[in-house]
């Protein structure tokens, strides 16, 4: 497939459920919502898709208290009022000149649909947003287009693709849904997530690379406070690449020391001593 094809270029790869729902985004014009745990990869779906079409990413990153004047737009009051001093002895600037694009404020959403060329906007965890943010959306994703009361209704001069990333931290909006297709993202299997790995790090030799997925593979099963998900891995592996590593089973101060990367809280480093590990990693040698 194409958007298979495409994003493997790119280093990134995908299975065949989620090049399917990316190439019917594409094809219908419709937001995809990818729903997964922290660490699937489901931001670098954007970065990817975005590299690949060779086109700009715009990103927005979502948060408690996000509102329009910081996701859609808002005017330079600043400079409004510096044209309005500026303009005091000519008698004042009218209301529909303060009011304009030369004034405008465009943030992620507007600019997105501002482009001359589609870009892909990146709406990343939306769910940490408040509910009522995803009003905001709604007409964005429907009809996009935005209406500003000063200037009227904004249509997009070409139709961004629209990926939002969700993990889980509150229930969408049925609303927001109905917009969207959607994708869930998992862990990669074994398999999968060898490829990443190859695909990112081909200089990793094959033994090295198998028993760094089999141990994070066997680490997420273990009782995590953060479970580590594929960025972790990767920065694993570079790190072991980097000290010379080349077996595990006969790396063990090397294994301990780069959990640094791997690992993200005190308790879930507490709970991989060297005689776990040394069991993980004879599980996979």
């Amino acid at each position: 497939m194409e958007v298979q094809n495409g994003l493997a270029e790119q280093g990134y790869v995908a299975d065949d459920r989620l090049a399917m729902a990316l190439h019917l985004a594409r094809a219908l014009g419709r937001p995809l919502l990818l729903e997964g745990p922290a660490g699937v990869g489901k931001t670098e779906v954007a970065k990817a898709m975005a590299a690949w079409s060779e086109t700009q990413l715009i990103r927005l990153q979502c948060y408690e208290g996000l509102d329009a004047s910081h996701a859609i737009y808002e005017w330079n009051y600043q400079r409004q009022l510096l044209a309005i001093r500026a303009s005091e002895a000519d008698g004042g600037v009218g209301e529909a000149q303060l009011f304009s694009d030369e004034y405008l404020l465009k943030r992620p959403l507007l600019e997105a649909i501002s482009q001359d060329t589609s870009p892909v906007l990146l709406i990343d965890e939306i769910d940490r947003a408040d509910e009522e943010f995803e009003a905001y959306l709604l007409e964005i994703l429907s009809e996009y287009q935005i209406t500003i009361p000063e200037l009227g209704t904004i249509k997009a001069r070409s139709r961004p693709v629209v990926i939002l990333t969700a993990n889980g931290t509150r229930d969408l909006s049925d609303a927001l849904r109905r917009r969207c297709l959607y994708s869930f993202l998992d862990y990669p299997s074994r398999e999968t997530e060898l490829a990443i790995l190859r695909a990112r790090m081909p200089e990793v030799e094959g033994l090295l690379a198998r028993q760094i997925v089999g141990v994070v593979q066997a680490l997420r099963s273990e009782d995590l406070e953060k479970t580590p998900g594929i960025a972790e891995m990767l920065d694993w592996a570079a790190a072991l690449s980097g000290l010379g590593v080349n077996d595990l089973a006969q790396s063990r101060e090397a294994v301990q020391a780069t959990l640094v990367c791997l690992l993200k809280t005190a308790a879930d480093y507490d709970a991989a001593p060297p005689e776990v590990m040394d069991r993980l990693i004879g599980k996979v040698a």
